[in-house]
């Protein structure tokens, strides 16, 4: 089973058990958030595509704040003595998905 879900202005598929880094959320490391814009939910009755969201929601608890890698950003003008040097650490929180539509991990299984 899993879900495709939006946060942040991008579009996750994740599954139960999971961990996935989206954009920086408001909550503290260690609760539970949900999220409810669910866009599309696949298992083993098919596949169930919202319009544009479902009812359901994807549960996860938050595991970590950090931020990513850094982005070399390097800007030159031919000829025209101009360059011009920046960087950027994107901010993010790593998320566990715990249920998606009320079926935890043991529930799939079973």
């Amino acid at each position: 089973m899993y879900a495709v879900i939006e946060t942040g202005g991008k579009q996750y598929r994740v599954a139960v058990g999971e961990t996935v880094r989206v954009e920086t959320l408001p909550a503290l490391v260690g609760e539970d958030v949900t999220l409810d814009k669910v866009l599309l939910i696949a298992d083993a009755a098919g596949v169930r595509v919202g319009a544009p969201t479902l009812a359901e929601t994807v549960t996860a608890r938050v595991e970590n704040h950090g931020r990513g890698d850094k982005i070399r950003i390097f800007k030159m003008r031919r000829r025209k003595h101009y360059r011009k040097h920046a960087g950027h650490r994107q901010n993010y929180t790593e998320l566990k998905i715990l249920t998606i539509a009320g079926q935890s991990e043991e529930a799939g299984q079973a």
